[in-house]
């Protein structure tokens, strides 16, 4: 199982070019439209060259990511989780 850490919240219209593709991709699997103030949270995939991107306003709470990420083989670190918590 890999370790998901933080790598950064943004609001699109804020995202660092290098997020983009990850974004975009996850946009499209959602079939969701992007507007530049969505929030949304980057996480570092351990031991990997991926990210994995939440829109935050799409979770309730923390357990629906945890879940999802669980089926990714990945488990999001604590610290991270407080801070993700922290904004829905």
């Amino acid at each position: 199982m890999f370790v998901a850490t933080l790598d950064g919240i943004f609001k699109y219209c804020d995202l660092p070019e290098e997020y983009e593709p990850y974004v975009q991709f996850k946009a499209t699997i959602d079939k969701r439209e992007l507007k530049p103030d969505d929030e949304l949270a980057i996480l570092n995939i351990a031991g990997t060259s991926t990210h994995h991107v939440l829109f935050l306003d799409s979770y309730k709470s923390t357990s629906e990511i945890e879940a999802e990420l669980k089926d990714a083989d990945a488990k999001i670190n604590h610290t991270t989780l407080k801070i993700i918590g922290g904004h829905l």
